[in-house]
């Protein structure tokens, strides 16, 4: 018998994506249940299963954008939130995809995803540098808030495994760690506001303490490419906060795999984008689903053909 080649393998996988697309299921990988991403997939999957015939699109709990990538690697039909660093990780087959590359195409690029590193007030924790010797959940394994903390802690001068004592939690069993005090901080990245943050600032008597880091980002860039910005979370977006939190941040796309169909991946993306009230009231950064953030040096990914098409129409122009 002989021998399946790659390129049998990748023509089975278009075919896939594209059977499943068109008359069948598109599965969202999403996140863990505290994070945006998983309420904004689930809004993704009802306008998609609404207004694109044929189409019955579900959203998945995952680890993160790890998983995600990984999942859209295995030629089923999916489509991911990821982050602009685990995807550059992904396509070029580095770090946790060593020797793995996933073949990707951006569809779109969605709305900045800030790096929060979260204590409570009682735990010693006021600068990065307090993190040393503290009990600190890095994220949970399968996530892109681990592959970024992992980053940060080294750009901030410390040593991930002899410097902290590290759990791997997602944002809703960490913020339950810290409230039962079996953790000291936690890192995060989401979108503002993320429902466990949220839940954490309101909990009585905890006062929150956000940690500023935006100074470790040019280190972050010169050695991983210019993936991070210096930014803020503003003080009235959790309660408890005294001043806005100087922090990183890093863009968020919707990927799929490269075999994905063109009329596919230009139905998904116009119907995001003509469904975006309905997903501003799922959750509100969907207010920064923009026209004009879709460029090619937004994302380390190419765009999809497919979606290339619709932005076409819509006056965006790429270089």
């Amino acid at each position: 018998m002989k021998a399946i080649t790659p390129s049998v393998c990748a023509l089975l996988a278009g075919l896939v994506l594209s059977l499943s697309a068109a008359g069948q299921t598109i599965s969202i990988a999403t996140g863990g249940t505290g994070g945006v991403y998983y309420p904004m997939g689930g809004g993704m999957a009802a306008v998609l299963s609404k207004h694109v015939p044929g189409m019955q699109a579900t959203a998945e709990v995952t680890g993160g954008s790890v998983d995600n990538l990984k999942l859209i690697g295995s030629g089923k039909p999916y489509i991911g939130f990821t982050m602009t660093d685990a995807s550059q990780d992904a396509y070029r087959g580095e770090d946790k995809f060593k020797g793995h590359k996933v073949p990707l195409k951006t569809l779109m690029v969605l709305y900045p995803n800030r790096m929060h590193v979260v204590s409570v007030e009682g735990r010693g924790i006021a600068k990065m540098a307090d993190l040393k010797g503290k009990h600190v959940s890095t994220g949970s394994p399968g996530s892109a808030t681990e592959v970024m903390a992992f980053r940060l802690i080294e750009a901030a001068g410390l040593d991930k495994d002899r410097d902290l004592r590290r759990e791997r939690l997602g944002v809703a069993e960490s913020v339950n760690a810290i409230k039962d005090g079996k953790i000291d901080a936690f890192f995060w990245v989401g979108g503002l506001p993320t429902a466990g943050v949220t839940d954490l600032a309101n909990t009585p008597g905890i006062k929150l303490k956000m940690v500023d880091h935006a100074e470790a980002v040019p280190a972050m860039n010169k050695k991983y490419g210019n993936l991070y910005v210096e930014d803020v979370i503003p003080k009235d977006v959790y309660r408890g906060m005294d001043s806005d939190n100087k922090q990183a941040t890093v863009m968020n796309i919707l990927v799929t795999h490269e075999n994905m169909d063109d009329k596919t991946a230009y139905n998904i993306v116009k119907t995001i984008f003509e469904r975006r009230e309905d997903l501003i009231a799922v959750h509100k950064e969907a207010v920064n689903f923009k026209l004009e953030n879709q460029r090619t040096n937004a994302s380390p990914i190419p765009f999809h053909p497919g979606a290339m098409k619709y932005f076409a129409e819509r006056g965006v122009k790429f270089n």
